[in-house]
């Protein structure tokens, strides 16, 4: 019979208890010099950059790197973390086992409405070097044709009420214009979501907004602060209600709201700092000149991939990826995808064997420990496809490539927005543009030209061609013949011709 576990709260006064169980903190919290403010803190933050900070304190490379997680909207991650001293649990699980640890290097998690001038006077210390943020590439309130920042009702008010801000830049702006008027150095603003050249957009957003503000203010920002590209990776699915339970009756924590993720980790954020530059590169991160091509293979491989299949194996009625790429036409559709029409567009980044990324890429997809839901990777599919999949298809169209699995893949999100599997199961929609979005898939049917009409979407795909027909014909394929039988053909249709291509080439 095995033995009862003790079951205790997670807490500073516990930390020393739990360690028989799982890995906790060693060094001196206490000590810490909260030198980072992570804007939006949730689940894929804390299984990523804060652990690579965790690691910078545990190995006794600096203490000056602590952390202090800002909320910006919902109040559940300060009520599960104060009560336990900011601490939380990270579950490693793969096929052979899993591992835990408790994070310590978050000193402190303020709740923006709750405190707007604590989160200024923090941004404004001078201790203070670096600012992260994962506000998903929705929140940057870029145009998606000219670049520029578009302010909303919230932006407005922040403009109107620089003390009180609601929104991630104007708490950015007000907190550099103090440090500016204080002769204090600026601290870097560090962008974590899946953005193209996410840095650039971030100093558009923050640039931006400073400009309706205050010109000066705009170009003191634009000269002195750093605005880095970096690219993340690490799939952390939403922690559900039974993880709590399970964590508790493995490892004896009681966690409010651990985090479950994968063993894989990736950072590569470009070398450009203007107040310190954490020694990151010692547990992990890469440095280097430029992100670009690093970002364009996890973006056009991973997370185009994961669309793909999320829009595609829902329509099957699959509910989990690594169930989805267990079946063998869903599988050869997700290598064939990366192999035959992305990675001929991308530049493999140096240092790195691209033929053993997408192969890990596909044991990632396929972990049963972490059994990633497809709802998770169909949301917000109006910001998500217009970053990771469509400039693949573009590009392959502009050069007479091969497309019917990328076009394919668009076919997919189109019949999901259509709300029914080949079932007839409805499907949720979780996306801001949804309700229009819907409207235009359901009033084309077959025809995609409503919803290629949308170019602040799907940009000038419509103007190209002959492909609303081609993307037509695949819509009713889906429709006569049902997702699987299509993704079959059209995935036999492209390794053939890949065939030839590589044939005509020897």
């Amino acid at each position: 019979m095995a033995p009862v576990v003790r079951i205790r709260p997670l807490t500073a006064a516990t930390l020393e208890q739990h360690g028989a169980r799982l890995t906790v903190p060693t060094y001196d919290r206490a000590a810490l010099v909260p030198a980072v403010v992570h804007l939006s803190v949730g689940g894929f933050s804390r299984a990523h950059q804060l652990t690579y900070f965790d690691d910078v304190a545990e190995r006794r490379i600096s203490d000056e790197w602590g952390v202090v997680g800002v909320g910006l909207r919902a109040r559940l991650m300060q009520e599960a973390l104060a009560p336990q001293d900011n601490l939380y649990t990270v579950v490693e699980r793969s096929p052979d086992g899993e591992r835990a640890r408790v994070v310590g290097v978050l000193t402190d998690y303020l709740f923006a409405p709750d405190a707007p001038a604590a989160v200024l006077d923090r941004l404004a210390d001078p201790r203070t070097r670096v600012v992260t943020m994962t506000i998903t590439d929705a929140g940057y309130l870029l145009d998606p044709r000219t670049g520029a920042f578009t302010p909303d009702d919230d932006v407005r008010h922040d403009l109107a009420h620089p003390g009180a801000p609601r929104t991630v830049f104007g708490f950015l702006v007000e907190a550099l214009d103090r440090r500016r008027r204080a002769g204090t150095a600026p601290f870097t603003v560090l962008s974590c979501d899946n953005l193209h050249r996410n840095g650039d957009a971030t100093r558009a957003a923050v640039v931006g907004f400073a400009a309706r503000r205050d010109e000066v203010l705009a170009r003191w920002i634009a000269d002195r602060v750093a605005f880095p590209s970096s690219m993340v990776d690490r799939i952390t699915p939403q922690t559900a209600p039974e993880e709590r339970a399970a964590v508790a009756r493995r490892y004896g924590v009681d966690d409010r709201w651990p985090v479950v993720t994968e063993p894989f980790a990736q950072w590569v954020i470009e070398d450009t700092f203007c107040n310190g530059r954490p020694p990151l590169d010692q547990v992990g991160v890469r440095y280097v000149r430029d992100v670009t091509d690093h970002e364009l293979m996890k973006t056009r491989l991973l997370n185009a991939t994961h669309s793909a299949l999320g829009y595609l194996g829902t329509l099957a009625g699959h509910d989990r990826i690594d169930l989805l790429v267990g079946d063998p036409v869903f599988a050869a559709y997700a290598r064939h995808l990366m192999d035959d029409e992305v990675t001929p567009l991308i530049r493999c980044p140096e240092g790195i064997d691209l033929a053993e990324y997408k192969a890990t890429l596909l044991q990632r997809f396929g972990n049963p420990a972490i059994a990633d839901r497809l709802s998770r990777l169909c949301r917000r599919g109006s910001t998500k496809l217009p970053q990771h999949l469509l400039p693949s298809l573009r590009q392959a169209l502009a050069e007479e490539r091969p497309h019917g699995l990328l076009t394919l893949a668009l076919a997919g999100w189109i019949r999901y927005l259509q709300r029914t599997d080949d079932a007839g199961v409805p499907l949720p929609v979780e996306d801001d543009a949804g309700p229009h979005l819907q409207a235009l898939a359901l009033a084309g049917g077959t025809d995609p030209r409503p919803l290629l009409a949308e170019e602040s979407v799907v940009g000038d795909l419509g103007r190209v061609p002959g492909f609303a027909d081609e993307l037509a014909a695949v819509l009713h394929r889906l429709e006569r013949d049902g997702v699987r039988a299509t993704v079959a053909a059209a995935t036999s249709a492209c390794a053939s011709s890949a065939a030839r291509t590589a044939a005509s080439d020897r």
